[in-house]
């Protein structure tokens, strides 16, 4: 990866969609070109999953429609099943839907199952997230308005364990272990829970000012000690090590806006990207010694580069795939980042 913190605008490839778009997600399956998914963001029950394919050879998107389908509201998150080849994407919204999406993309993709745990079948408190378990990928867990997470056994189409896991809405969810997961909330904490435990979670970090919700959470899937989290309207990105609760070990403070979004590099335990209302993305890279590093001092990071994205960005995938790739969603475009 350059190391050069001036902007990268050259290295930005747009698909311009006809819908707002929210939901993003790269396939997980090796290939020569990224295909990833894309929900639609229409404030009305009728929207669409769009699937398309970058071709890196001509560097230009190629739609494929048979694959493309209707979604019932907005998707809040989508995921592709992290074990390639498994053709499945899993969506989350007023349910948790899987789709089989096949490897002839003139054929259909089909809808697998809805999982809804509500007593009542018509209804269902919206699902803010969800995150596919990569070392189990049976489970899916799933948070929601209701305060709290469910974890899923998709084989059996299955609750295998539901949670109260906070005092107010849970906004974000991710897998660490096997068997545990963390949470934010609008009650301003990022909490652990192992299911060998259920009864009890470990509070890791709390918003200096109370109720000032926490909105995303990423777990480096790279070095497990490492969180980062965002707070609703703010411009800072807190980087955590669950071994030392309550303190930041970095807080990241170059975006001029409210962060939306934030992702690790899939192959780099040292190397985070962030987007926000400023119309930025940046990628930075923690001290090696982050451990040993206070957020006092840390203030003082800059981003290794900068995108430009002209508007405001309101999604962030990195590729497992093709991690030269990063995606940004703002308006009705997004952007592939060559890093």
């Amino acid at each position: 990866m350059e190391k050069n913190p001036s902007s990268q605008e050259s290295n930005a490839f747009t698909y311009e969609s006809p819908h707002p778009i929210y939901a993003m997600a790269f396939s997980s399956t090796p290939s020569p070109s990224p295909r990833l998914a894309l929900g639609s963001f229409i404030e009305d029950p009728n929207n669409r999953v769009d699937v398309l394919v970058f071709d890196e050879d001509s560097l230009s998107f190629r739609p494929l429609p048979a694959l493309s389908f209707d979604h019932p509201y907005p998707a809040t998150k989508l995921l592709f099943h992290p074990k390639p080849p498994s053709p499945l994407l899993a969506s989350s919204g007023d349910f948790l839907r899987l789709w089989h999406l096949p490897s002839d993309s003139s054929s259909p993709t089909e809808l697998r199952s809805v999982l809804n745990n509500s007593k009542s079948a018509e209804y269902s408190a919206p699902l803010t997230s969800f995150d596919w378990n990569d070392a189990e990928p049976r489970r899916i867990g799933t948070c929601s308005i209701d305060t709290t997470c469910t974890v899923w056994d998709i084989e059996r189409c299955a609750v295998e364990t539901q949670l109260i896991a906070h005092d107010k809405e849970v906004y974000d969810i991710a897998w660490g272990e096997v068997g545990v997961f963390a949470s934010v909330s609008a009650d301003g904490s990022v909490r652990i829970f192992d299911l060998r435990d259920k009864e009890h979670s470990t509070i890791v970090y709390e918003s200096p000012r109370p109720d000032t919700p926490l909105l995303r959470l990423a777990w480096n899937k790279m070095d497990l000690r490492y969180m980062a989290a965002t707070l609703m309207d703010s411009n800072r990105v807190v980087v955590l090590d669950i071994r030392s609760p309550a303190m930041p070990v970095a807080e990241l403070q170059r975006h001029t806006a409210a962060v939306n979004a934030v992702a690790w590099a899939p192959q780099n335990p040292r190397y985070l990207c962030s987007a926000g209302d400023d119309g930025q993305a940046l990628i930075w890279e923690l001290p090696a010694a982050a451990a040993a590093t206070t957020a006092t001092t840390s203030e003082g990071i800059d981003p290794v580069l900068v995108y430009p994205a002209g508007a405001e960005i309101n999604q962030l995938q990195w590729s497992a795939a093709h991690p030269d790739w990063i995606g940004i969603a703002f308006a009705n475009k997004v952007q592939l980042l060559k890093v």
